[in-house]
């Protein structure tokens, strides 16, 4: 994994112009049913957010592609889970992972819509918990309030802890 994470960042240094598109494409994945499974996005936004730190990449721009992209993965997972139901829940990698739905049900019964914020940033949850959302007939003006504050918050704090590491690095590197 750590290879394919290599193999992104060099290709975003190399197609600086895509950037804030593939910054979409990246958090979409990430917050998106299925593919959160099988992209790991979140290490690359915060070596991405490292690479800000040089100032080789604009983070407003990863920013705001990192939270409009969030914004579309999340609701797309919202939107199969008001439509489809626990028939989504079945289908492969889901039913693979009942674990994951059995949190998250657990998280939902006890702190109720925060844990669509929350969700954003816990490994555990992401995968369902856009879906469990649409699943449990939460209103779509109440999801959108609670997803918007988590794909923001979500958006702006991982880059921003791997553009800090990254400052760190820079400063320690300049004191040798």
């Amino acid at each position: 994994m750590e290879a394919f994470a290599e193999s992104i960042i060099a290709f975003i240094e190399a197609n600086q112009g895509w950037f804030p598109l593939i910054m979409v494409l990246f958090a979409a994945a990430e917050t998106t049913a299925f593919l959160s499974i099988l992209i790991p996005s979140t290490p690359v936004l915060a070596a991405i957010g490292a690479l800000a730190a040089t100032g080789a990449l604009s983070f407003t721009s990863l920013f705001v592609g990192a939270t409009v992209g969030a914004l579309i993965g999340s609701t797309f997972s919202y939107w199969l889970g008001w439509r489809y139901g626990s028939t989504v829940l079945k289908m492969r990698p889901l039913r693979d992972h009942p674990e994951m739905v059995e949190k998250t049900q657990a998280a939902f019964t006890k702190y109720g819509p925060a844990t669509i914020l929350i969700g954003h940033f816990t490994t555990i949850f992401r995968p369902v918990v856009f879906l469990m959302a649409g699943m449990s007939g939460m209103t779509f003006p109440r999801f959108a309030l609670w997803n918007t504050l988590g794909c923001v918050a979500w958006a702006y704090i991982v880059p921003k802890l791997g553009q800090v590491g990254g400052d760190l690095i820079g400063w320690i590197w300049s004191l040798f």
